[in-house]
This record gives structure tokens, sequence and C-alpha cells, in this order.
């Protein structure tokens, strides 16, 4: 079977340098996975130089598609574990996007930062692009690394961050975050995972993990910015929903917060210095439906603009990975 050939075209120039390649993949009349099975290789080369491919032009056109292009690729997949936002899932490690307000930003995040394992490679695919808005925007973790001032860069590395989770009636239940109704299995995945987890009357589950925020990438060796330190942390809520959990629950009833990895809280003027490193580094493209973005989640953070019209976004964990010294006790 003839293949097409790829033309790799770079973004405009002012984020040429950022870490996107877009590629025209025009397929004729090919199935998008056997286009995607042709060039997996040079997309998987392109993936390691640039950290995210736009495959421009794919046309896949449901979830299942999505998935197919992702296993043709060579992305394994992997099943979510410790879910913080509602999502449909479709097929193992096949799911819709979280589910977030449309007219609130989704800041900078590596997904599933926190967990002892973590997806090295993040497939998305856009089945229905919005009106206007919704770009699923980007960031270099080394560029963030290298924007942060030096002394709180130095503390991070140092002492890692903590994420405290309190599982109850607000948020995501422990069942459909950890995937099962058996606390026994919960108390498996935490002890495997240096999680430590109190279960709590009316079957609350309370959890605190220590992790490094500054990792090595597997392949590459460089060490990137790598955790969620300012996106789940607790002053990142919405003021009067903050001020309500913490009235009905008290400090330690946020469903989610952070910490610097000695237990000293994060303040209000560091998150905002995280999030705007992010913010300086970040950058994207509009999405146009079927297009797949490959992106390598150890090196590339991302997040998602606030958007008009339907957007329907699919997204494949992939890669599977335990970074050395990721997990802090």
């Amino acid at each position: 079977m003839t293949t097409m050939a790829v033309q790799p075209r770079v973004v405009p120039a002012e984020n040429a340098e950022r870490g996107l390649l877009i590629v025209d993949a025009e397929r004729g009349g090919e199935a998008a996975p056997v286009w995607a099975a042709a060039h997996a290789e040079q997309v998987r080369a392109w993936l390691d130089t640039e950290g995210a491919v736009l495959l421009r032009g794919l046309g896949v056109a449901s979830a299942a598609e999505v998935g197919a292009v992702a296993d043709a690729l060579g992305v394994r997949r992997m099943v979510e574990r410790e879910r913080f936002a509602a999502r449909t899932e479709f097929e193992p490690g096949l799911y819709s996007s979280s589910e977030w307000p449309s007219d609130e930003p989704m800041c900078h995040h590596h997904e599933l930062s926190y967990a002892a394992q973590v997806p090295g490679t993040l497939v998305f695919g856009c089945l229905t692009a919005p009106t206007s808005g919704g770009r699923t925007q980007l960031a270099d973790g080394r560029r963030v690394l290298a924007t942060l001032p030096p002394a709180l860069v130095e503390r991070f590395t140092r002492d890692g961050w903590t994420l405290t989770r309190m599982y109850h009636e607000i948020g995501v239940p422990w069942s459909e975050a950890f995937g099962t109704t058996d606390r026994g299995e919960v108390d498996a995945y935490c002890a495997a995972g240096g999680i430590r987890h109190t279960w709590l009357d009316n079957d609350v589950l309370q959890t605190e993990q220590r992790r490094a925020a500054v990792v090595r990438h597997p392949r590459s060796g460089e060490p990137v910015w790598f955790n969620q330190a300012a996106f789940l942390n607790g002053l990142t809520l919405d003021p009067a929903i903050r001020e309500y959990l913490l009235d009905v629950y008290g400090p330690a009833g946020l469903p989610f917060d952070t910490a610097f990895g000695d237990g000293t809280p994060i303040d209000a003027e560091t998150v905002e210095t995280l999030n705007a490193a992010y913010l300086d580094a970040a950058f994207g493209e509009p999405w146009r439906a079927g297009d797949v973005l490959v992106v390598d989640n150890i090196r590339t953070a991302h997040s998602r603009e606030p958007f008009e019209g339907r957007r329907e976004v699919v997204l494949v964990l992939g890669d599977p990975v335990r970074l050395e010294g990721h997990v802090l006790s």
C-alpha cells in the first residue's frame, strides 16, 4: 500500500521554539489508524524532539477511532486511578475530557503527576471543535523550570510537594476515583503508591502523598517541572465555594489541597508565581474537527481555555511509567 508523504509544518514563528510540531496528515482514502501505523515511528521520533505533535487532517470521527489511532502509534494504554474530575470512560484507557465548566479555564497541569505510575504519553482527539476558544494549550516543563525564581525551584527540588485529598460527598467519590467499591483494593493501591490514607466515618477517605516537583525525563534525562502543586491548591477554588467548604468541613475537609513537601502551606503568591510561569510558556493551536494531538506528558503540561459552542475532545492515557525519585516518603 502506498502512503502519502508527510510534510511537517511548524507553528507560527512566535511559537516555533515552544514545543509543538504541526503535521499535515491528509490521508486520502486511508483509514486514520492505517495512516498512524505507517507513520508511527516518525511521529514518536517527532514527539521526542518537539514534546507535542498535532496531526492535522487525520479525520478521526469517534472515540473508538481515536483509541485505534493511539494503538496504531504504539501507545500502551493505562487505566486512570485517583481521578480528580468526572469523565466518561469509553474503553480502558480512553476517556472524555474532564467535566469542567465551559466558561472557566482549566489551569496547566501534567496529567496524574501525583500518582506513583504516570502516563508518559497523552493522545487527544477532537471530534467536535468549539465555536470559539477551547484550545488545549501546552507549556514545556523545561521552560517553566527555567522561568521560576531559583530559590523557589531549590525549595521544591529539595522538599517536593504534598497533595491531600478528602473523598466525601463533594467532588469525585473514592469508588469512582479508584475504580472499585472494595476498600481492600484501595488499601493495596495506596500501600503500593506511597499514599498515606485513613478511613473516616460515613465512608469518607482521606489521603496524603508526597511527590517530587522536579523530575528527570525518562528518555532525555533532562530535568523538568512536573507537578500539580498550583493546579490542585485549595486557593484555586472559587472564593465563595472555598469559604463554604471551610465553614462546613474545616481546613482538613477541602476536596484537595497542596503544600510544600515539608508540610508548609503554599501561599497565594507562590500559586500566582507558578501559574504565571506556565502562562509565560503557554502556546496552542485552535482545534479543528478530526485533529489528533500527541503530547509528551512528562515534558509538556496542558490546560484548557474557556470556550463557546460544543466541544468534544477525547483522551487516551498511555505509556505508563514510574519515574525515578518521584515518590517521596
